[in-house]
C-alpha cells in the first residue's frame, strides 16, 4: 500500500505542472491582452496580420473560461466594449491638452504682450494725470503767492470754524498778575507769555507744561541773571524761530535765543515804554514802537540800531508788520493809523476809530483789523484813507440804562491771509468774525466764553488753536478788576466743519 502510493507521486506532479503552465500561458494571454487595449489608436489599427491572433487568443482565453462559468464570452465582450469605450474619451482629453498646450505656448505671447501695452497705456494716463495735477497745484501755489504779494489773497476757512465747547479750552496758569502778550513760535510747538509780574514763561503746547521760565530781574542788582524789573508789554518771535525780543516799561528791549531762552542783547534807545514789537518776515529786521511816539528799525542778527521814524502826536499803542519793509501802527489817542515804508521814509495816515485805538494786526500785505476803546472793530484796505467797514459796539453794551458804556476791544487777531478774526474785550467773550469778500463786510461768527480782559490773541500758523491771554485787569492800566478771572493763558481748540458732500455723490 506504501509503495504504489509513493510512485503515484510524480504522475501527479506532472499533471499539477501542466495544469500550472497552462494557467501561465492563460495569464500570459490575459495580460498581452490588457496591454494591447491600452495602446493608443495607431496601435489597435497597425497591420491585420495581428488580427487574426488576437481573435484566437480571446477564443481560446473565452473557452477555458467557459468551462468553469456559462456565459463568460457574453460578459468578456461586453467588459471589452466598455472598457474601450471608457478609454476613448480619455485619450480624447489627452489629445485636447496637448494641442490646447500648443496653443497656449503662442497664445502666451500674444497675451502677454497685450498686458505690457496695457501696462504701459495705464503708466502714461497715470503720469499724464500726476502732471496735470503738479501743474494745476503749481499753478494756484503760483496765483497764491501772487495774491498774497498782492495782498488780496482771502482764502475762506471762517464758515468752517466751530465753537469749541468750553470743556475743551485749556487753561494754562503760571503768572500771577495779567497776561500782557503773547506769541507763539512758527512751528507751533510752543507758547511764550509775559504778564506785569514782569516773567516770561514757555510752555509746549502739546503737554501745556513750562518749559522755561525767565524769572523777574531786581533793579540795581549786580550779578543776577537777566530779566525785566518792569512790566512787559510786548513780544515778537522771527520767522525762523531763532530770535524772541521782548520790551517792557523801563524802556529796554531784551534779545533772548528762542530755544534755550538765553540772553544775547539789550537794545536802549526809546525814552518811553516800549509798547510795541514786530519782526519782518523773513528776516531778522526788528521794528519797535513806544509811548514816546517814535518807530525804531534794528538789526537782530548784527545787534546793531538803524533808524528811528516820528509822526504819531500821542502815545504809540501797537505795531504790527509781515514781509514787504514797512509796519502798521496804532496812535492810540491820536485816533490815526499809519503804515510805515522804511526805505521811502514815509507815512501814510488812516483815520476812522473815534476813540483810542489800542490794537492792531496785519490780514495779509493789504489789509488790517484794529480795535479801539469806543468798542468798534475796523477792517481797513491800505489804498484807502477811510475803513472799509466799522463795527460798532462789536462786543455790546455794560452799565446801566441810560448810562450804557461800550465795552473796550482790547485786543485782535487774524488768521493770516483768511477771512478769519478773533476780537477780545472784558466782556466775559473771545469772539469770531468771518470778512466779506473784499474785506467789505464783517459778520459775527461765535463767542468763546473767558471771563477777564483779554489782553493778547494769536493765532496758530495753521488755524487749529488760537490762544488768549487772560488777565483780571487791562494790559496797559488798572481801570477795572474783574476778581472773578484768572490770570492765565487759554488755549482754544478751532474745530472744523466737515465739507460738505457734493450732490449726487
Amino acid at each position: 500500500m506504501k509503495a504504489p502510493g509513493v510512485a503515484a507521486r510524480p504522475g501527479l506532479s506532472c499533471h499539477v505542472s501542466s495544469l500550472a503552465g497552462a494557467g501561465t500561458h492563460t495569464a500570459g494571454s490575459m495580460s498581452a491582452t490588457a496591454a494591447s487595449r491600452k495602446r493608443g489608436k495607431s496601435a489597435l489599427g497597425s497591420g491585420a496580420g495581428a488580427g487574426p491572433g488576437k481573435r484566437r487568443r480571446k477564443a481560446d482565453s473565452a473557452g477555458d473560461r467557459g468551462k468553469s462559468k456559462g456565459g463568460g464570452k457574453m460578459n468578456e465582450e461586453i467588459s471589452s466594449d466598455s472598457e474601450s469605450e471608457s478609454l476613448a474619451p480619455r485619450r480624447r482629453e489627452e489629445e485636447e491638452e496637448e494641442e490646447e498646450l500648443e496653443e497656449t505656448a503662442q497664445e502666451k505671447k500674444l497675451r502677454l504682450a497685450k498686458l505690457y501695452l496695457e501696462q504701459l497705456r495705464q503708466q502714461e494716463e497715470e503720469k499724464a494725470e500726476a502732471r496735470a495735477f503738479e501743474e494745476d497745484q503749481v499753478a494756484g501755489r503760483l496765483k497764491e503767492d501772487v495774491l498774497e504779494q498782492r495782498g488780496r489773497l482771502q482764502k475762506s476757512v471762517a464758515k468752517e470754524v466751530q465753537a469749541p465747547a468750553p470743556a475743551d479750552i485749556r487753561v494754562l496758569r503760571g503768572h500771577q498778575l495779567s497776561i500782557t502778550c503773547l506769541v507763539i513760535t512758527p512751528d507751533d510747538s510752543a507758547i511764550f507769555s509775559a504778564a506785569k509780574d514782569c516773567t516770561i514763561i514757555k510752555w509746549s503746547v502739546e503737554t501745556g507744561r513750562k518749559l522755561h521760565v525767565i524769572p523777574r530781574a531786581k533793579k540795581g542788582a549786580e550779578g543776577q541773571p537777566p530779566g525785566h524789573s518792569s512790566h512787559v508789554l510786548c513780544m515778537a518771535i522771527s520767522s525762523d524761530g531763532k530770535y524772541l525780543a521782548s520790551g517792557d516799561r523801563s524802556k529796554l528791549i531784551l534779545i533772548w535765543e528762542a530755544q534755550s531762552c538765553r540772553h544775547l542783547y539789550t537794545f536802549t534807545g526809546h525814552r518811553d515804554a516800549v509798547s510795541g514789537l514786530a519782526f519782518r518776515r523773513g528776516t531778522h529786521q526788528l521794528y519797535s514802537t513806544s509811548h514816546d511816539r517814535s518807530v525804531k528799525v534794528w538789526n537782530v542778527a548784527e545787534n546793531s540800531y538803524v533808524e528811528t521814524l516820528f509822526g504819531h502826536q500821542d502815545a504809540v499803542a501797537a505795531l504790527d508788520a509781515l514781509s514787504r519793509e514797512c509796519c502798521v501802527t496804532a496812535g492810540g489817542r491820536d485816533g490815526t493809523v499809519r503804515v510805515w515804508k522804511i526805505p521811502e521814509e514815509s507815512q501814510l495816515v488812516f483815520y476812522g476809530h473815534q476813540g483810542s485805538i489800542d490794537c492792531i494786526h496785519l490780514i495779509n500785505e493789504e489789509h488790517m483789523v484794529s480795535g479801539a476803546d469806543d468798542g468798534s472793530v475796523a477792517l481797513w484796505g491800505l489804498s484807502k484813507k477811510r475803513p472799509l467797514v466799522v463795527q460798532r459796539d462789536a462786543h455790546g453794551l455794560r452799565g446801566e440804562p441810560g448810562l450804557e458804556q461800550p465795552f473796550w476791544v482790547s485786543s485782535v487777531a487774524a488768521l493770516l491771509n483768511t477771512d478769519l478774526i478773533a476780537t477780545g474785550s472784558h466782556s466775559s467773550c473771545v469772539r469770531l468774525w468771518q470778512c466779506g469778500e473784499g474785506f467789505r463786510q464783517l459778520s459775527h461768527l461765535c463767542d468763546i466764553p473767558l471771563v477777564g480782559f483779554i489782553n493778547s490773541l494769536r493765532f496758530s500758523s495753521t488755524g487749529d488753536f488760537l490762544v488768549a491771554g487772560v488777565g483780571q485787569e487791562h494790559r496797559l492800566g488798572r481801570w477795572w478788576r474783574i476778581k472773578e478771572a484768572r490770570n492765565s493763558v487759554c488755549i482754544i481748540p478751532l474745530r472744523r466743519a466737515p465739507a460738505p458732500e457734493a450732490a449726487g455723490s
